[in-house]
Parts: C-alpha cells; structure tokens; sequence
C-alpha cells in the first residue's frame, strides 16, 4: 500500500488501546500529527497515550468521528459493524488497518520482522535492545511495553527498522522485510485459520516476500520451520542441534539466571548470560545473536546487552512481592507456551512452591487446543484456572460450550499431582478472594494469560 503521510493532518485510531496500534498513534503524534483514539476500556497503555497528549475516548459510537479528520486506522479486531467504521465511511474519510498503517512507515527501510508463534515481543525487544547499544540507531514496533524506553515504540534516524511481525489474518503480508527472522511454527489462532496447513501457508507467504539479497534467520529445531523453509537461497539457522548454524551448548539455570555458550562456524563464542529463565529464552536470544552476527555487531557488545536484559511487559515480568511472595506477570496463553513458561520458573526458582494462576484467553483457542491445555500445568504445585476471557467480535456462538471448569474436571479425572490442588474461580474478584486463601509466604505465585488477568498482578503489588 502507497500512502503520503505527509499529506494527512489529523488521524483517528479505533481500538487505539491495542498494543500495536497504540505504537503508531505514538508515531505520529512524534510526526506532528493530531491525534485521537477509541477504546473500549482503560488500561495501562491508554494512561500513557494519555500522558503523552493524545484525546482519548472510552467507548465507541460515531460522534467521536468528526468530518475533518483525515484517516481512520484500526485494530483488525473490531466488528464490521462498528459505529466509527461505519460513521468514517459515510463521510468518505478513508480507513485502513493497522497492519497497513505499519507496511507503509516500515517497507521503505532496511526492515527486519520477528514472526513466529510464540516468542514474537521478547525476540523483538532482545534485538532491538541489541542494535541500540550498538550504536545502530534502529526504528522499533514491539507487541509489548519494553522498560528502556518506557513504550512499545523507539524512532530512530537510520535506515534499520524493526518490527514484530504477526501472523493473524495474515497481518504479516502487508510488510516486505530485508531479514526475517522466524522462531517457531505451532497452530494458533483458530478463530481465523483452518488448521496447521493454512496456518504454515501464511508463513510461506511471508517468506516470499524477502528479496533476492534478503536473508531468513529460523529455528533450526522446528519440524514445521524447516518443513516451509524451501530452497531459500540465503539463511542461517539457530537452535540446540548440530546442524544448526548458530548452536547452544552447556545451557545451565541457576536461581535468577541462564547460561549457555555459543558455537558459529565451528567457533566457541563463549559464554552468554540471560535474567530471563527457560529454553524459549535461550532459543529468543539465539535469534537475536544470529542476526548480530549477520551484521557483524561484535561479539562483546552481543553479549552484554542480552545481559542486561530483563524482560518486557507482561513477558516473566517481575511486578514485586505480595505477603513474601514473589509474584510475575506473564502474557502466555497458548498451550505450550504456557507449559514451558511454568516449567521455566520451576527451573529457575528451584525449591519453592509455584502457584499458577491462569486465564485462558478466547473460547474457540480453548475449545481447538483442549487436549493440549490440559497438558499445559504439570510442573504447577498449585493451580487456578480462572473462567476464560471472552474475546469481543472474535467467538462463535458454538465456541462458548467450553469452560476453565471443563479443563478443571478433566485434569482432576487423570489423577495428576497437581489434580489435587486444582481450583477454578468465576472472575478476576472471586480469584483474588482464593489467591489470599492459599498463598504461602516465599511462593512464586505466576500470573499468566492475555486477557485482563494482569490487573490481579498490579494489584497485588499496587
């Protein structure tokens, strides 16, 4: 898509409390655009855009849509039927996605897109982080909040931009990157997709649209990468096997910790430092080293960055202590992600009592991912399962069936060690209620899901 920015004064964002959309609202209010947005609810990332200027509205209707205004970007998660869509294009103001609003600022640069299932915002913040200490002065639109810059968004002068790059409704096809770099593969997102076959073909899509001279930096350990990665003339994998070309060996967790040493081109790179636990991690800074190494950061200053890395918003992040217990924030909501994320505390807190405490996010994910999710909670000492997220505009009427409840007789049926000490709970009140009920002093208590789970989280630390 071709757009001039510069002939466009005055912008509108529906569901501007979206992480990504919010980064582009942010943008150009940066450029000297004037700037409104609608949201839902309130939320951290509405207190900010607040805090930086831009008029806000909670609740959507068409009196917030104005004919001055010159363009309408929104979420692609809205109904069709949403009065201020709707409202713009009666009055012929033109509307486009957010997916469409980044392709334009982004595929004019030296573009890098992190996509994958899982490990999308930390991937991306590890890397940006990385080209920013290195002094490449990048662009950066990550799907989280990253502490450094107090935002989901860095504008930098060169020519380096850096986005996460998401797969649903094939969102990703709207940019066209010099490098991707290419985590995992694992179906997700079956309120849109078909099943694994499709979900792969979008990723084959994307692939196509690296140049001739573009280069793909994948998992290397990933059945379902090397299985679309074709005959791509240039690329470097990165994992824990040995053909892979960036490879980690001696990975070691220690409370608070995780080391691991590098191989490249039959080279020991030595040894790199994570304050981030678990293998996802590990295979995260994999992805982030081997780019550095594509364009030649040195070595040392790789390695001090992802050291000084500590985390995102919402991803392992650290809120503080309730009553002695430690309590972390996570945004985890596929099945697997949210088996590794509790496997991972469990490793790097060795000893003490993890308390998980989840919300499972959208009907139809739970209902398509069943049998995985009650694989999910293993290595949890105890659980609650709170009543999953209803996403607006997202569910089918049929996908509703299912319940948190449903997932807590079944894991109780098989007889498990954490079927003993399993709860499930209606809402986020009820929850807290049986969080005071059961929390030990010196627990590790894990709060996990991308719904509005977090707010137990800040407020147990508020």
């Amino acid at each position: 898509m071709k757009m001039d920015f510069e002939k466009i004064n005055k912008i509108h964002f529906i569901g501007i409390g979206g992480i990504g959309l919010s980064a582009i609202a942010k943008f150009m209010k940066l450029k000297g655009k004037q700037i409104s947005g609608s949201d839902l609810s309130r939320s951290l990332v509405i207190d900010n855009l607040e805090e930086d200027g831009i008029k806000i509205f909670i609740g959507q209707n068409e009196e917030n849509i104005s004919s001055d205004i010159d363009l309408v970007i929104h979420t692609m998660a809205i109904p069709k039927d949403n009065s201020e869509l709707n409202r713009a294009k009666e009055l012929n103001i033109k509307t486009i996605t957010y997916p469409e609003s980044l392709g334009v600022l982004f595929n004019d640069k030296f573009g890098i897109g992190v996509c994958g299932t899982h490990g999308k915002s930390s991937t991306t913040a590890m890397i940006g982080l990385m080209l920013d200490d290195a002094g490449l002065d990048p662009s950066i639109v990550v799907g989280s909040i990253v502490p450094r810059y107090k935002s989901n968004l860095r504008i930098g002068k060169s020519k380096y931009f850096l986005i996460e790059a998401c797969e649903y409704e094939r969102a990703f096809l709207n940019y066209y990157p010099k490098i991707i770099i290419l985590n995992n593969i694992e179906l997700d997102h079956t309120d849109y997709y078909k099943g694994l076959d499709d979900f792969k073909s979008a990723f084959v899509e994307f692939l196509t649209h690296l140049p001739d001279d573009g280069l793909l930096i994948c998992n290397g350990d990933d059945e379902n990468v090397l299985s679309i990665k074709g005959q791509i003339a240039s690329s470097l994998n990165f994992g824990l096997k040995e053909n892979n070309g960036v490879r980690a060996i001696n990975v070691i967790f220690t409370e608070g910790q995780t080391k691991f040493e590098v191989i490249y081109q039959n080279e020991n790179l030595g040894e790199f430092a994570l304050m981030v636990p678990g293998f996802f991690n590990v295979y995260n800074a994999l992805g982030a080293i081997s780019l550095g190494l594509a364009l030649k950061i040195p070595i040392e200053k790789i390695k001090k960055s992802l050291e000084n890395y500590s985390g995102t918003w919402r991803r392992f992040e650290i809120k503080g202590k309730y009553k002695n217990a430690l309590v972390i924030s996570d945004y985890a909501h596929h099945p697997t992600a949210v088996k590794v994320i509790i496997e991972a505390t469990k490793n790097f807190y060795p000893g003490k009592r993890v308390f998980a405490v989840f919300q499972p996010h959208q009907h139809n994910r739970t209902k398509e991912l069943y049998q995985d999710f009650l694989k999910s909670f293993d290595d949890a000492d105890i659980l609650i399962l709170v009543e999953i997220f209803d996403v607006a505009g997202r569910e089918e009427e049929n996908a509703q069936i299912v319940s948190s409840l449903n997932l807590v007789d079944d894991i109780k049926k098989q007889g498990k060690k954490i079927s003993k000490n399993i709860f499930y709970t209606k809402d986020l009140r009820e929850t807290r209620k049986l969080i005071d009920g059961k929390m030990k002093s010196d627990d590790i208590l894990l709060i996990i899901g991308a719904g509005d789970i977090y707010k137990i989280a800040d407020d147990l630390v508020a």
